[in-house]
């Protein structure tokens, strides 16, 4: 079980922190010889850092719901993911079982984050050409090791959003994207496991704690201007594990 917490943990902080859950969870895998049911596995607990991103930003959901051009530049975001989602998800799955190439892009996350001060902050509202980008942004993201939050957080800040409306943005807009893959990866697996569903439960129950104040955390990291810091981690982890441990 003890297994388990740990690749929920796992899940709920590197779900919202700009390190890759993904990448996070292939390499964890990785060292904890976890191979069966790997996929269900993944689907599972990202269900719940899909019900902590739905209670911490419930208040900023229902009010896009009520704004017509929120509701359209969520669409225009959703749709372009959508698009490289459904073509490049057949080509992308192998990815998803080598450790050595997920470390390489942690790499590659890592240099994108360190370029965050770079940026000059207009304090400008997102528009349709960031839900463009953030369209992109999600859809390069499926590649483990590549964070989704981190790689949508600093397009939106190079476009000179404001830091608290990029945090905003970035995951409000990423909520129905995420359900559609979950709901596309769950048509094409069987929810049968040979986890008890205590453990299950366990994994879940973490999944979700961690993902809650990894949520929390990330507002205030961004709003302290301390968001690049995330990139050294990746660069180091991403050293220590091609040239330490040679995956």
């Amino acid at each position: 079980m003890h297994k388990i917490i740990i690749l929920g943990a796992l899940q709920g902080l590197t779900e919202f922190f700009p390190v890759s859950s993904s990448g996070h969870l292939v390499i964890a895998q990785h060292f904890l010889d976890i191979t069966k049911d790997v996929v269900f596995l993944d689907l599972f607990l990202h269900m719940g850092t899909v019900l902590a991103l739905l209670t911490f930003f419930r208040k900023d959901i229902l009010l896009a719901l009520k704004n017509p051009k929120m509701i359209g530049l969520i669409a225009i975001a959703t749709l372009i993911t959508g698009l490289i989602g459904i073509t490049f998800k057949k080509n992308l799955e192998s990815l998803f079982n080598s450790a050595h190439y997920t470390a390489i892009q942690l790499l590659i996350n890592g240099v994108i984050l360190l370029a965050v001060p770079l940026f000059k902050d207009r304090n400008r509202e997102p528009g349709t050409s960031d839900s463009v980008v953030i369209g992109i942004a999600q859809g390069i993201s499926i590649i483990p090791g590549i964070s989704r939050s981190g790689l949508t957080i600093s397009s939106l800040l190079a476009m000179g959003i404001k830091k608290e409306e990029a945090f905003r943005f970035s995951f409000i807009a990423s909520i129905p994207a995420i359900i559609g893959a979950f709901l596309l990866e769950a048509k094409d697996i069987a929810f049968s496991s040979s986890y008890n569903p205590i453990t299950l439960s366990a994994g879940l129950a973490a999944s979700y704690l961690f993902g809650m104040l990894a949520l929390f955390s990330l507002g205030k990291i961004i709003h302290n201007k301390k968001f690049h810091l995330f990139g050294y981690y990746c660069v180091l982890l991403a050293i220590i594990l091609l040239f330490f441990f040679k995956i």
